[in-house]
């Protein structure tokens, strides 16, 4: 893997408009998701409760994204829908890269039986569509939102696994490394505190990829009703339920798929980023 100084790579992200767009929106969606509980409408509209007199609304001054099938304004769902994504993309990510990368330094610095055993087991997993899996997982285990978050979890770590093997193996070659063997370095002060920096910039880069895929994956499993269920805002389960309701009550699935788009659209944008800038492979 070939690097930049940080000096050089920041300046070049900073002039990228492209990277700074990404870094705008993913910085908004977050801001709301934080202050959801300030900011929105009607925050009583989060659970089941809603207003009757203003069932299936079209978009107005008093709602601003309509209202749903038992009157819950759309815009505070919306709203918290970013809360629940984000959490989950972060719930899954803080557990999944920590594993894959551990097993990939293993895999790459270690060689061997340990290599063939982790890489093999690695290739089955990648095998398979990671939504199938994902669907597999949750047609044995109640439709709830731990086991959504299980479920893409264990999917999700052999990507890590196999794109810090690839920078090991790269790194384990150059000088610094073999100086720090030769002086008598462990196993572990080598991968952990020599090589492991170097592959940073790579996986800092796939985790801002990955939060906009795995919003993509939760969102998927709620459509198909294997995800996060009713009342609990999701936008994935809003799409499902609006689609009932095309094209006369339209707001009901337009808006959350847009906020889907937002969503994934910055993320994407600020890892292309941060690729560009710090020439990452991812």
């Amino acid at each position: 893997m070939s690097s930049r100084p940080q000096s050089i790579a920041w300046a070049e992200f900073r002039s990228n408009p492209i990277s700074i767009l990404g870094l705008v929106l993913v910085v908004f969606c977050v801001g709301l998701a934080l202050l959801a509980d300030v900011i929105t409408p009607y925050p009583t509209h989060v659970g089941p409760i809603g207003d009757f007199t203003a069932i299936n609304q079209a978009p107005s001054a008093a709602h601003w994204f309509g209202t749903d099938t038992i009157g819950r304004d759309l815009l505070t769902r919306i709203i918290y829908g970013f809360r629940l994504s984000l959490s989950m993309a972060a719930m899954v990510l803080v557990i999944a890269m920590p594993v894959g990368v551990i097993l990939g330094l293993l895999a790459g610095y270690k060689g061997g039986w340990i290599e063939f055993a982790i890489m093999r087991l690695t290739d089955i997993f990648l095998a398979i569509p990671p939504l199938v899996l994902a669907m597999a997982i949750m047609g044995f285990l109640p439709a709830t939102l731990t086991n959504a978050m299980l479920a893409v979890t264990v999917m999700w770590w052999p990507w890590y696994t196999r794109l810090v093997y690839n920078v090991v193996r790269s790194e384990a070659r150059e000088g610094y490394v073999l100086a720090a063997e030769v002086i008598g370095a462990s196993s572990s002060h080598v991968m952990f505190r020599e090589i492991l920096p170097n592959c940073a910039p790579a996986v800092l880069t796939k985790i801002t990829l990955d939060v906009g895929f795995v919003v993509l994956m939760v969102s998927s499993l709620s459509f198909l009703g294997l995800g996060v269920q009713p009342p609990t805002p999701d936008l994935g389960s809003m799409v499902a339920d609006g689609a009932k309701y095309m094209p006369d009550a339209w707001w009901l699935s337009i808006f959350p798929a847009l906020a889907i788009m937002l969503l994934v659209l910055g993320f994407n944008l600020l890892g292309d980023g941060l690729r560009e800038a710090f020439d990452a492979e991812v």
